[in-house]
């Protein structure tokens, strides 16, 4: 793992694409229970170095119902993106991930967490790439079949302040889908392995 770090801390890929460089921001433990697999870092987290240090990651760690050290323990979670770098401004919220980042460390650091048990999926890069044809035609549709693709992965939105319209739209996942996340998340924390 430690080696795989080193390499990943050293890509260069995409670099010609990256408006602020590369900072690769990725954490993981061969004994990580949760991953969560998210779009890619903002500004804020670019500056820090520490994956969802924002009003995001506030938001996500609410539906999980974790607290700040249960999240940042690697041995719970691997936080692991779509593209672990700041991919640049869109004109609404960031850019998409780059396209070179899952494909090239993704599998990689899945081979050295054997003990994962469930795989969060948060937003639409996410969810396409890794439920490939099951996912829906919408992410709307996909969050609201999260059953169906249990044990293995549980797809939610991105919990970002610009999603608010889509959370004020569909009431129905913080009502119903965020408790049964909470469930899921507190079983496997506090599992003793």
């Amino acid at each position: 793992m430690k080696e795989l770090f080193h390499n990943i801390s050293q890509c260069t890929i995409c670099k010609a694409h990256l408006p602020l460089g590369p900072r690769p921001v990725v954490t993981a433990h061969i004994n990580s229970k949760i991953i969560i697999i998210g779009q890619a870092p903002g500004t804020k987290v670019h500056e820090s170095g520490i994956p969802w240090d924002d009003q995001s990651g506030k938001k996500l760690r609410q539906w999980l119902n974790v607290t700040d050290e249960q999240f940042y323990n690697t041995q719970n979670f691997a936080i692991m993106p779509m593209g672990f770098c700041y991919p640049g401004k869109a004109k609404t919220g960031d850019l998409p991930p780059r396209p070179e980042c899952a494909p090239q460390w993704h599998d990689q650091l899945l081979d050295k967490m054997p003990k994962v048990e469930l795989i969060i999926l948060i937003g639409a890069h996410a969810q396409k790439y890794y439920l490939k044809d099951k996912a829906k035609r919408t992410l709307t549709e996909t969050v609201g079949d999260y059953k169906g693709y249990l044990p293995k992965y549980f797809p939610i939105p991105h919990p970002s302040p610009t999603n608010r319209f889509w959370r004020s739209k569909n009431p129905w996942f913080e009502e119903l889908v965020v408790s049964e996340l909470q469930k899921k998340v507190k079983e496997l924390i506090l599992k003793v392995v």
